[in-house]
Formats: C-alpha cells, sequence, structure tokens
C-alpha cells in the first residue's frame, strides 16, 4: 500500500493559506481517483482506493490529510503506519508540502532529504525516525522583504496566485500519480527536469 500524505493546519481558517497547499494536492489526486477522503482515522480525515501500479498491476492507495497543526503532523502518521499494510515507508510514504524555497507553483520531488525548516515535514522525521521517505514539494515563493515568514505562510494566495492554481494543483496531482503509477525515479526525471527547463 501507499501512502499519500498532504500537509496542512485544520480549519476554515486556514483553508486557503499557502501552508495548506499540501491538503489541496492530495485532495485533486484523490478525486481524480475516486477516493473518498472522509473517515476520522489516526488523527486525521482519511481514505483508501486503487489505482495503477508501476507495474502495471491495481495498487492499493490511501490518503492522509492529518487533522493537527502543522507541527505535529508525525504523531498522524506515524500512527497510520501502525495499522496500514505500508511495506517500506523509504518508497510507499508520499508526502505533498509547501516550499518557500522554490519560486510559486515549481515542483520537485525528491526520495529523501531535511525538513529545510518546514516543521510538518521535521515532526514526520522525527516520529518516524528516518528522513528517507519521498516527497513532493510545492514552491510558494520567498515571503516579500519585511514579511515574516510564519505569518507568510498563513497567509492567502494572492488574486493572482489563486487564478492559476487550478492548473497548478492538477499537474501537482500528476506528479503524484507518477510516483504511484511509474515509480520516484520516473517521476523525478519527468518533473524535476521540466522544472529545469522552465529555469
Amino acid at each position: 500500500m501507499k501512502l499519500v500524505v498532504g500537509l496542512g493546519n485544520p480549519g476554515r481558517k486556514y483553508a486557503s493559506t499557502r501552508h495548506n497547499i499540501g491538503f489541496r494536492i492530495v485532495e485533486r489526486f484523490a478525486s481524480a481517483h475516486s477516493i473518498a477522503v472522509v473517515a476520522k482515522r489516526f488523527g486525521g480525515i482519511f481514505g483508501c482506493g486503487l489505482m495503477a501500479g508501476a507495474d502495471g498491476r491495481p495498487a492499493d492507495v490511501a490518503v492522509l490529510r492529518p487533522e493537527s497543526f502543522m507541527n505535529r503532523s508525525g504523531k498522524v502518521v506515524a500512527e497510520a503506519l501502525r495499522y496500514l499494510s505500508v511495506e517500506d515507508p523509504s518508497e510507499d510514504v508520499i508526502v505533498a508540502f509547501d516550499d518557500v524555497d522554490l519560486v510559486f507553483g515549481r515542483l520537485r520531488i525528491r526520495p529523501s532529504g531535511r525538513s529545510a525548516g518546514h516543521r510538518g515535514l521535521e515532526d514526520i522525521i522525527q516520529c518516524l525516525g528516518t528522513d528517507r521517505f519521498p516527497r513532493l514539494r510545492f514552491g510558494i515563493g520567498r515571503p516579500p522583504h519585511g514579511t515574516d515568514t510564519t505569518t507568510y505562510v498563513l497567509e492567502p494566495f494572492s488574486v493572482d496566485e489563486e487564478r492559476e492554481l487550478p492548473a497548478l494543483i492538477a499537474t501537482a496531482a500528476t506528479a503524484l500519480d507518477a510516483i504511484v503509477g511509474e515509480g520516484l525515479v520516473a517521476a523525478m526525471n519527468r518533473f524535476n527536469r521540466q522544472d529545469a527547463d522552465d529555469g
């Protein structure tokens, strides 16, 4: 089973903020595969279904949105792994989240790595005891000069950014499809190269 995790903060107050783009990406991914993410389990909102795996056979896929706040995401992911038949987190746990170090809309897939200050990712690393799990980073850009990063990520996207987001989120969801259905290396070659071509 693959476990696809989107990071964000619960509640309507945060729904449209930059820090919640992980939620929006996995919701789009789940919708594309008719996975209803509605069950309350593990301290989050959860759903599971099937999609084509890298070997062409149907693959079990679970989607999880932690309902703890961002900096406590790890406990939710660890709890899910206690009960789900995820064989190898280093390949089968995929985390989607916002990244201020990438320009707006840029995607970057990585097989592992440090948190670079992202509190949700840091908590997952600490709770799992490893940084070896795939992640999909979605660029939200750096805050304007003089704006605190914490304030910036908890603000809504601009009107112009929000106008572009549906297509960008769809591409990010397709990147998740590629990780599950084509394998991590193929997905990295496809989407990270696209990033490089964009400059």
